[in-house]
């Protein structure tokens, strides 16, 4: 899950018009620029394309090795003629999985993609279906898809937080697949073409993920870097060129890698809090972190860190172990630099009649809402 939070360090500021950079591991927002905000995806928007043919292929519905059909719709609409990226597939031929998503991925051939989701849903319409199902799934609230391509249509949107959580699930889910997103070219029919993502070549580590660009909605990126045993996920959107857009999230990858430093805290189910329950057979449940809980603190900050938890309280079983329940914010000074989310370490259940009436006394005499 990834927390929205105000940009700690403000002499950092992108040109891009939206821009979000987090930490993969704990899904921390270490820059936010609009990252709610609604956006036309373009061609990242194959992002969600490339989930869902991963999830069929993670199913075994799929194979790598089976063969779609290049329909007149994919070939007219994705092809060469359309003006758009493509891998020049030909009319009625029959193409591999695992070539039609090397296309999507390192070529962002829209052919290919229409492809991919004729072959999986019939019909594009039916595949977006299934994207914005899965979309769900993830948690994407800010997301609809109406196309493999991420052609522009009025009813196909994201948002940079989004794109951002999307590429954690498909780095996160799929890493027997990831690696082709680095790939630095693909030939198809004697044709080669270079992977669009030209930060694959700049020397800061990137390993992924797709590009994207439309006249109305600019250029944009979602770019990827381990360091140092950390990863990042940079989203950028809405920049004039492909020069700008590369050199933006160059900057903002670097600053994500030397502005903080990571301080271990609480190793792996190591209970942070406690969290008062109304009526249950226990008055409070342990809160720990999804896994250990590191803290991304600025470099050169005062004050720093202190950190509180928060939540709607008192909860109300039944509490589930594994729960989303509260947050741990931590500060420098007066501002929020990182929310990480909590959960319910154990069950509880509802109490008995005392348990009750002494949770109803103490509701009383605090002032705790029903």
């Amino acid at each position: 899950m990834l927390l929205t939070l105000p940009v700690f360090a403000q002499e950092f500021d992108s040109k891009a018009k939206f821009a979000v950079l987090i930490d993969y591991e704990s899904g921390t927002v270490l820059y936010d620029k609009n990252g709610d905000q609604r956006l036309e995806p373009a061609s990242m928007a194959k992002l969600m394309t490339i989930a869902v043919v991963f999830t069929y292929l993670q199913q075994k519905k799929l194979t790598l090795d089976d063969e779609f059909f290049i329909s007149e719709h994919a070939w007219r609409d994705g092809g060469a003629s359309s003006g758009g990226s493509t891998m020049f597939a030909k009319l009625n031929s029959k193409i591999r999985v695992e070539d039609l998503v090397k296309s999507v991925i390192i070529q962002s051939g829209n052919d290919a993609a229409i492809a991919l989701a004729e072959g999986i849903g019939g019909t594009e319409q039916t595949f977006a279906t299934i994207e914005n199902k899965l979309a769900k799934q993830i948690g994407l609230t800010g997301s609809h898809f109406v196309n493999a391509t991420g052609l522009p249509d009025p009813d196909q949107y994201s948002t940079a937080h989004d794109l951002a959580n999307l590429s954690r699930y498909i780095i996160q889910t799929f890493p027997e697949y990831y690696p082709i997103f680095s790939m630095p070219e693909f030939t198809w029919n004697k044709i080669r073409q270079a992977n669009r993502n030209s930060l694959l070549e700049v020397g800061i580590g990137v390993d992924g993920l797709k590009t994207g660009h439309t006249e109305e909605a600019g250029y944009g990126e979602v770019a990827s870097a381990p360091n140092d045993g950390r990863r990042l996920i940079a989203v950028l959107h809405g920049l004039t060129s492909m020069r700008e857009r590369a050199e933006e999230a160059r900057k903002l990858i670097t600053w994500g890698m030397r502005g903080f430093e990571l301080i271990p805290v609480f190793p792996k189910d190591r209970v942070v809090a406690y969290a008062n329950v109304f009526g249950g057979n226990k008055p409070s449940v342990g809160l720990v972190g999804k896994d250990k809980i590191d803290l991304f603190v600025p470099k050169g900050a005062d004050n720093c860190p202190s950190a509180t938890v928060t939540y709607k309280g008192p909860l109300r079983p039944p509490v589930k172990q594994g729960q989303q329940v509260a947050k741990l914010n931590v500060y420098c000074g007066d501002k929020l630099v990182q929310q990480t989310p909590l959960y319910a370490a154990e069950d509880i259940t509802d109490g008995d009649l005392i348990r009750k009436s002494t949770d109803a006394a103490k509701h009383l005499l605090l002032g705790w809402l029903p």
